[in-house]
């Protein structure tokens, strides 16, 4: 049983399995979500990718006017704002 469940493609991929499948780093692909660069969602406090968004992804920056012409391959992702810093007296 155990041999099945580990053969099985996750879809959801937390960020060291996604940093994994893209060939880079955690802190760059960390980075990359933080700043709304890569398609990413947050589930509690850490970041989630789902596997069909990030090929989506990987595919319109390899192809731009492939997929730009079809809207239901365009990934929008949200930024976060950041919160204003109080400054020092």
């Amino acid at each position: 049983m155990r041999g099945q469940a580990q053969s099985i493609v996750r879809e959801v991929l937390d960020i060291r399995q996604a940093a994994d499948y893209l060939g880079i780093s955690g802190d760059t692909l960390y980075r990359y979500a933080s700043e709304g660069q890569v398609p990413a969602f947050r589930l509690g406090n850490r970041w989630r990718f789902k596997r069909s968004l990030l090929d989506s992804w990987m595919e319109e920056k390899c192809n731009p006017t492939k997929l730009a012409a079809s809207a239901e391959s365009t990934v929008k992702v949200r930024t976060r704002e950041k919160k204003p810093v109080a400054r020092a007296l």
